[in-house]
């Protein structure tokens, strides 16, 4: 029981990670649940499976709170079934190793790009033009939806990156579609490891563990993203692309655990600092707002 119930709290803190930025569900329960002992296989499939619940009511909070954008949602959730069926059945026994650190790389940077965007606007507000089209969206499904059924996590950081960086939805949109479709990606992947496995190989009372805490915490997540400011929310989600992928290649790198922790905590207090910073801007520019819309209103009356 008290197995179950650290669990449950794992599927929680998960979820609320996940569900207001975008990414670490499974990155975070498989870390876990490994960290345990639990074979890899049925780890991603005990999370896949608790993903099939807290996705589907994370996707209806963030719908209720309008932050979904579901023509984005209906182009990826093919593509993202696909992939995570194909990872879960075909691509398991592959060794992905060797291409974590590139894949985590190519991440890496475009996190640093997400916070370098949202600090250079300065006082301005963002702006988000048109969205993302079918040429982006269908081979980040794929490729999302197959690196989060080999590794257990992969749809948000691949996803909720690419999509950030691609600056045509506002952060809080992004969230929302990558967590609603994630609930086709995880029926996917779940598919693919009941045909690969058998129900015999799947950790139910994990899975039913990790789905409990994942549903409390969903919608309080979805009312966090409605509430953040745009600025706010991209660099707190760029800093955590940022040090999970930093920790991916330094690991790769061969790097002793006391420095992956130094590069690690380095990271996280100028992520802290530049988060105090972007609630500053927000401050600030919401401060001068009103004073800019009297000056208009003047200027236009004379």
């Amino acid at each position: 029981m008290r197995q179950l119930i650290v669990l449950g709290f794992v599927g929680l803190l998960a979820q609320l990670i996940d569900g207001s930025l975008g990414m670490a569900y499974g990155v975070t329960s498989t870390t876990l649940l490994l960290a345990a002992g639990i074979a890899p296989a049925t780890a991603s499939a005990a999370v896949h499976f608790s993903e099939i619940g807290t996705s589907l009511v994370s996707g209806i909070s963030h719908h209720k709170f309008g932050n979904v954008d579901w023509k984005t949602v209906s182009i990826l959730a093919i593509p993202g079934f696909v992939g995570a069926f194909a990872g879960a059945t075909f691509l398991t026994s592959l060794n992905g190793d060797a291409a974590t650190p590139w894949i985590s790389g190519i991440l890496l940077a475009l996190g640093i790009y997400v916070i370098w965007r949202f600090l250079a606007l300065g006082g301005r507000r963002p702006e988000f033009k048109g969205r993302p089209g079918v040429k982006l969206l269908v081979p980040m499904g794929l490729v999302g939806g197959a690196l989060d059924s080999i590794g257990g996590g992969g749809w948000g950081p691949v996803g909720t990156t690419t999509l950030l960086s691609s600056g045509r939805l506002e952060p809080r949109k992004v969230v929302g579609s990558i967590d609603t479709s994630e609930f086709v990606v995880a029926v996917g992947g779940s598919l693919g490891f009941l045909v690969a496995l058998g129900s015999s190989g799947i950790e139910w009372s994990i899975a039913g563990a990790l789905l409990v805490g994942g549903v409390i915490a969903a919608p309080i997540a979805a009312w966090l993203v409605k509430i953040l400011p745009a600025r706010v929310l991209a660099i707190a989600a760029g800093g955590i692309i940022i040090l999970t992928n930093a920790r991916t290649i330094a690991l790769a790198l061969g790097a002793s655990t006391p420095t992956v922790s130094i590069i690690l905590a380095v990271l996280a207090a100028a992520w802290l600092a530049l988060i105090v910073h972007a609630v500053g801007v927000e401050r600030r520019v919401r401060r001068t707002e009103p004073l800019a819309e009297v000056g208009a209103e003047v200027t236009t009356g004379s």
